[in-house]
């Protein structure tokens, strides 16, 4: 009975969570019903799933890949050349041309998995990298099938149309990707509750043990592989649907470090870290890029900035201040969370007033060296702009590790005080 009531409300959050997940996906389109909305929206589907297939070889398995991109550029040209086939007469409705692409993923998974999965570690990422390349390479050498740097194009209308749906709209392309983001991750999720998933941690935590307890840790990664392999060509299937041309870039070693990149900043040690992770990378591609040409830079900076001072990623920080809140003490903490925040910012707004200033020197030379940043005035040429903009850097860089040492200071004290709560409780 007690193991029963203990459970019932965990269960019940559970389902809470899901069924707000789903709303959120169903309502989304009705609160961002513009052209770029719906584009951002299933873009951001997409990576979502893209970073969780990634998440469970880096997170789940601790195997660092440098060419994921492979699976899902893959699943893209299988996905658009069954698109083509479908315009052509093959009887597959449109919604399953996505899961053309999973088998894809799937199937070069296997066939690359049994080498790549022999080895871990340093030896699995760099085999991952010289497969990325390889693939790369070939995109270009063989055009009959990769299109060559023109890639192929497809039409997601050519299709019969089934109970009125033409998928022509944005908004029938993105309730598909939503039906399959949400389908997807709630599958990756059911994995890691499964055996085989809790397997997967062992062997990313102790591989020697799991190996002395007699299961074969290579098998354990090899079958990891494949299913990781299969959402990321589903993921790429998807994509080959919203954009209707697939190029070389979906193999590119950039896409496979933008997967890395943003499923690290969301956080590997949570499920739900690239979900973030999935999120930020359209904003950072879409809308960033659209800001400013240093985007790539900034990028950069932010992920140094994550490995210094919060190397678990944005859940991580979530989680562990969810637990003080939890206890009730998050409420001491938000003066020194206002003075991280104000001092960050303006350490960034100093870099940031130098990076522009080196671009717009590079770039717009031609223009003159004056520019606008943030509303001021600056000289790319001048002494005083740069003096200034070095000595608000410098002044950010300063105040925030004085507020960053009062905050740990605060921190110690507050985690302190929740062991002893918590010893406390056990003991009644």
């Amino acid at each position: 009975m007690t193991t029963q009531n203990a459970f019932k409300p965990r269960h019940v959050g559970r389902w809470l969570v899901w069924g707000l997940f789903a709303l959120v996906l169903a309502l989304a389109p009705l609160l961002f019903d513009s052209g770029l909305g719906l584009t951002v929206l299933s873009q951001m589907g997409i990576a979502i799933i893209a970073c969780l297939s990634y998440n469970m070889l880096l997170g789940q398995g601790g195997m660092l890949s440098f060419g994921h991109a492979v699976y899902t550029g893959l699943g893209s040209f299988m996905a658009i050349h069954a698109l083509n086939s479908v315009a052509a007469g093959w009887p597959l409705p449109v919604s399953l041309v996505p899961l053309v692409g999973g088998l894809a993923g799937a199937g070069f998974a296997v066939l690359v998995g049994y080498v790549t999965t022999k080895k871990a570690g340093t030896t699995f990422a760099m085999i991952t990298l010289g497969l990325g390349e390889l693939v790369f390479a070939m995109s270009l050498m063989i055009p009959e099938f990769f299109g060559g740097e023109g890639g192929v194009s497809g039409n997601r209308v050519s299709g019969p149309a089934r109970f009125g749906v033409t998928f022509g709209p944005q908004i029938q392309v993105y309730y598909l990707i939503a039906l399959y983001t949400f389908v997807a991750v709630a599958a990756m999720f059911a994995f890691t509750r499964t055996p085989l998933g809790r397997m997967l941690n062992a062997v990313r935590d102790n591989p020697e043990r799991v190996e002395f307890v007699g299961y074969n840790t290579r098998v354990v990664r090899y079958i990891a592989f494949i299913l990781a392999g299969f959402f990321a060509g589903v993921a790429g299937g998807l994509g080959a649907l919203n954009f209707e041309i697939v190029t070389a870039e979906v193999v590119a070693a950039g896409r496979s470090g933008a997967y890395l990149l943003f499923t690290f900043l969301g956080g590997a040690t949570f499920f739900f870290g690239p979900i973030i992770g999935g999120i930020l990378m359209v904003l950072a591609f879409v809308l960033l890029s659209e800001f400013t040409r240093a985007w790539l830079l900034y990028l950069g900076l932010i992920f140094l900035f994550m490995v210094m001072y919060a190397p678990g990623g944005i859940s991580s920080l979530v989680m562990m201040n969810l637990r003080v809140a939890a206890f009730g003490k998050l409420r001491q903490l938000w003066v020194s969370y206002l003075g991280l925040l104000g001092t960050a910012l303006v350490m960034f707004a100093g870099a940031a007033a130098m990076i522009e200033m080196v671009y717009h020197l590079q770039l717009n030379a031609t223009l003159g060296s004056d520019l606008r940043f943030m509303g001021a005035s600056l000289d790319a040429r001048g002494l005083n702009s740069w003096f200034g903009a070095g000595l608000v850097m410098l002044t950010g860089l300063g105040l925030f590790e004085v507020v960053r040492r009062e905050f740990l200071r605060q921190w110690s004290h507050i985690q302190e005080d929740i062991e002893k709560e918590t010893r406390r409780k056990e003991a009644l």
